[in-house]
C-alpha cells in the first residue's frame, strides 16, 4: 500500500463506488478503501439476522419469517429512473454490461387518504380517478403542451419562453387545481420542495417528460477491512495520503463519505425509516411486486414529503412470499413509529417492523483548499436522481470539468449470456 495515488476513496458506498470508477475509467489511479469487511457502507445489502441484530439487538430471528440467507435487503433502496443520470453514469462507465434492468410494476401517488396511479400522459389523464371531469381535461391539455413540446422547435412552445417563464405561470396558464399540481410537481418531476413554482418552467417539463417516456422507475485497486483509514495532512491543512495498519497510501486527493471526516461535515437534517416485512403486495396497487409512492407534503400537513418502496422476493430480495417495504421521509420529530404512520397505514397487514432515525450530513470544508472531497448522506427519496446530482458536482470539482452524460439509453442492456 506504500505507494502513491492519484485519489484515495475511502467507504463502498454508492456515491464513492461511482466516483471511483468514474475517476478510473478517466485514467486515475485510484486506491479504494473500507474500514468495514462488507462492501457498500451505508446503503450495504444486509440478510435476516445481520437485519435482526442492527435493530432488535439479537441474532435469533423468527421461523416464521423464513431463512435468513433468502433476504437481501437494501439499507438505502432507490429506483432508478431509465431516462436518468445514474443510468448514463452507469453505461459511460460500461457497467451495464454487468446488469440486468427490471422495470417497476407502478408508480402511485397519495391523494385525499386514497393510492392512486401516477398519469404519465393525456390518455393516462383523462382515465385517473384523481381529477373531477372538467379538471381531467385541462389536465389533458397541459400534458399534451408537455408531451409535443421540443427545445428547439419553436412552433412547439405556444409562444412561452421555458427558460424565462415560471412554472407557476406556466400552471396558471392551464388553470389546474392545487390537488393536481402537487401529485404533477411531486410525483411525476420528483421535486421535493415548492420552490420550482418560481422557478423557470424547462426543468419541471423536463422532468415531466422523462417521466412519461420512461416511467419504468427502471481500474481501481479495491481494500476491505482496513481499520482505522486516518487521512493524513500536511503543515497547511491539506490531505496527502491515507494510513492504515502502519501504511500510508500517498495521494493528491481524498474521496470519502463523512463518517471518515466527521471534523468536515455539518448535520443538516434526520431521516426516518421503516423497514417492513410483508406477505403481501400493497393494497390498490393492482397487486404490484414493486412500487413506489410518494405522499406529498400538503397531503399529510408535513414539511417533506414521504416516500414509500416496495420490492419483492420476484427481485431476489426475501424468501418466496414475502414482499419489502420501506417508508421513509425528512424526521420532523424524535418518534418515527408516530411520524411514519401515514405511509405504514397504506402498507396493510405487516409481520415485523424495524424502525430507525440516522442523521444526514453534508460537507463543510473547502476541498480546494484541504484536498477533501466529502459526499452527502442519503436522503429519504425513492429515487438515485438526487444521489447522482451529488456525485456529478463532485466529479467536476475534483476533475475541474464537466461529465459528458451524452450516452445512447439504448445502451443499457445487458450483455447476452454467451457474451461473458
Amino acid at each position: 500500500m506504500d505507494e502513491e495515488y492519484d485519489v484515495v476513496v475511502l467507504g463502498t458506498g454508492l456515491k464513492e463506488c461511482i466516483l471511483s470508477g468514474l475517476l478510473s475509467v478517466d485514467g486515475l489511479k485510484v486506491l479504494h478503501m473500507d474500514r468495514n469487511d462488507y462492501y457498500g457502507g451505508e446503503s450495504t445489502s444486509l440478510n435476516l439476522t445481520k437485519i435482526w441484530k442492527r435493530f432488535k439487538g439479537s441474532e435469533t430471528t423468527p421461523d416464521h419469517l423464513g431463512v435468513s440467507k433468502e433476504y437481501n435487503v437494501d439499507m438505502v433502496p432507490k429506483f432508478m429512473m431509465a431516462n436518468g443520470a445514474l443510468v448514463r453514469v452507469l453505461i459511460r462507465t460500461s457497467v451495464t454490461k454487468y446488469l440486468n434492468f427490471k422495470a417497476v410494476d407502478g408508480s402511485f401517488v397519495y391523494n385525499n387518504g386514497k393510492i392512486h396511479k401516477v398519469p404519465a400522459t393525456d390518455v393516462e389523464a383523462l382515465k385517473s380517478n384523481l381529477m373531477g371531469l372538467f379538471e381531467k381535461r385541462r389536465a389533458r391539455k397541459f400534458f399534451i403542451y408537455v408531451q409535443d413540446y421540443e427545445e428547439d422547435d419553436p412552433k412547439s412552445h405556444e409562444g412561452l419562453d421555458l427558460h424565462k417563464v415560471t412554472t407557476k405561470e406556466v400552471i396558471s396558464k392551464y388553470g389546474l387545481e392545487d390537488d393536481t399540481v402537487d401529485f404533477i410537481s411531486h410525483a411525476l418531476a420528483l421535486h421535493r420542495d415548492d420552490n420550482y413554482l418560481d422557478e423557470p418552467a424547462i426543468d419541471t417539463v423536463k422532468r415531466m417528460k422523462a417521466f412519461a417516456r420512461l416511467s419504468a422507475v427502471y481500474g481501481g485497486t479495491y481494500m476491505l477491512n482496513k481499520p482505522e483509514c486516518k487521512v493524513e495532512f500536511d503543515e497547511s491543512g491539506k490531505a496527502f495520503g491515507v494510513t492504515s495498519e502502519g501504511e500510508t497510501a500517498k495521494c493528491k486527493k481524498v474521496v470519502c463519505d463523512p463518517s471518515y471526516l466527521p471534523d468536515k461535515v455539518k448535520k443538516v437534517g434526520r431521516v426516518a425509516r421503516a423497514i417492513c416485512i410483508m406477505k403481501h403486495p400493497i393494497p390498490d396497487t393492482k397487486d404490484s411486486h414493486s412500487v413506489q409512492i410518494i405522499l406529498p407534503k400538503k397531503q399529510l400537513k408535513r414539511k417533506s414529503d414521504m416516500y414509500v418502496f416496495c420490492c419483492s422476493y420476484a427481485h431476489n430480495v426475501a424468501p418466496k412470499g414475502k414482499f419489502i417495504a420501506f417508508v421513509s421521509t425528512e424526521a420532523e420529530t424524535d418518534k418515527p413509529e408516530i411520524e411514519l404512520k401515514p405511509g405504514i397505514d397504506l402498507l396493510g397487514p405487516v409481520e415485523e417492523t424495524f424502525f430507525d432515525i440516522y442523521d444526514r450530513y453534508e460537507p463543510a470544508n473547502t476541498p480546494e483548499e484541504d484536498n477533501c472531497f466529502v459526499t452527502n448522506s442519503y436522503d429519504a427519496t425513492t429515487h438515485f436522481e438526487t444521489t447522482v446530482k451529488d456525485v456529478l458536482a463532485l466529479y467536476s470539482k475534483i476533475t475541474g470539468k464537466e461529465l459528458d452524460l451524452s450516452v445512447d439509453l439504448n445502451a443499457a442492456s445487458a450483455a447476452e449470456p454467451d457474451a461473458a
